[in-house]
């Protein structure tokens, strides 16, 4: 699997209360998404987390890179501390087709404040499968 540093939302962020990811992606004026190959996103827990309840990820879309007005187009759905160990992939396959000019991830900790937990995510093309 092969990431871009232009193309990663989070790199091993540290989620430890409700927070956007690090980075916000462009993909130019009014993409659309109609066609074509369906782009991946990959996001992977990459340190256990711990006290929290649960944790839900969710893909944001914007014309305005500030958010002021952004729509959720693709969630996670909550998701319990026991699965949120290190090496889990979330469920967040493909980008869904849409006209949004920037994307960004919106982590959500639920219950307690998380006392460690670190989230990797971003697009990729060719996502490894044998496990690994």
């Amino acid at each position: 699997m092969h990431f871009d540093a232009e193309n990663l939302f989070s790199e091993n962020q540290a989620i430890t209360a409700d927070a956007v990811s690090t980075n916000v992606i462009d993909m130019g004026a009014k993409t659309n998404l109609a066609g074509g190959t369906p782009i991946e996103v990959h996001a992977q827990i990459t340190e256990d987390f711990a006290t929290c309840d649960d944790l839900t990820v969710e893909i944001e879309e914007s014309d305005t890179e500030n958010f002021a007005s952004s729509k959720v187009i693709a969630s996670s759905g909550a998701l319990p501390l026991a699965q949120l160990k290190a090496g889990e992939i979330l469920p967040l396959a493909y980008l869904p087709r849409s006209t949004g000019q920037f994307y960004r991830l919106k982590y959500t900790v639920g219950g307690a404040d998380a006392t460690a937990g670190k989230v990797y995510a971003g697009i990729t093309h060719g996502r490894q499968t044998n496990g690994v």
